[in-house]
């Protein structure tokens, strides 16, 4: 279980061919401390397992299942990823429950300038959007954000300069992809309610 709140960004090292997906070696020395195999790791929003730990740095070995369901397909060597380690027992709650199983991908088909504040498009599925309601939450690249609007299949947050400058959210452009994934608790209430109508 994850929170949203991004601890640091990486940067990815190397990307390698491995048994049956990519090994992926990211560099974050800052979250280093405590981390061991087997953990989990919120990558752009993608819950991965930990398979090795360097000085500063962690391997993920990613199933085609995963390729096949986030943008992570896409990453190069030196591209920039959001990271956050699993939520303590016990640990301070921000952000809302972020599972890291990504729903859907979107693509940024626009970004307006508002004042210091950026707001964000993003077009995606109808049924990914018929989870979200107005100033409820939704994690983008694993970023815990609030939503401002909803269309059938597009919907915008409002990005402050904190969240700009701390996440890879201030790199997107117009056709960036971004992994998604709706608020846990809109989605039982969704599928509640589809069996009891």
């Amino acid at each position: 279980m994850f929170t949203g709140i991004i601890e640091t960004v990486g940067k990815v090292l190397s990307i390698k061919e491995g048994v049956g997906g990519l090994h992926f070696l990211i560099e974050a020395s800052e979250i280093e401390t405590g981390v061991k195999i087997g953990d989990s790791i919120s990558v752009d929003g993608a819950c991965l397992t930990v398979t090795s730990v360097g000085p500063g740095k962690f391997s993920f070995d990613v199933i085609p299942e995963t390729l096949s369901r986030t943008s992570l397909v896409d990453l190069k060597e030196m591209s920039l990823v959001n990271l956050e380690r699993a939520l303590p027992a016990g640990g301070r709650f921000d952000g809302h429950f972020v599972q890291g199983h990504v729903d859907a991908v979107g693509v940024v088909s626009k970004r307006e300038k508002d004042g210091d504040d950026v707001r964000l498009y993003i077009d995606c599925n109808r049924a990914f959007c018929d989870y979200l309601v107005e100033k409820g939450s939704v994690a983008i690249s694993g970023v815990s954000l609030t939503v401002v609007g909803v269309e059938d299949e597009q919907f915008d947050v409002a990005l402050i300069p904190h969240t700009l400058a701390i996440t890879t959210l201030r790199r997107l452009e117009i056709g960036s992809l971004v992994n998604l994934e709706a608020d846990i608790l809109g989605k039982y209430v969704k599928r509640y309610l589809s069996k009891v109508s």
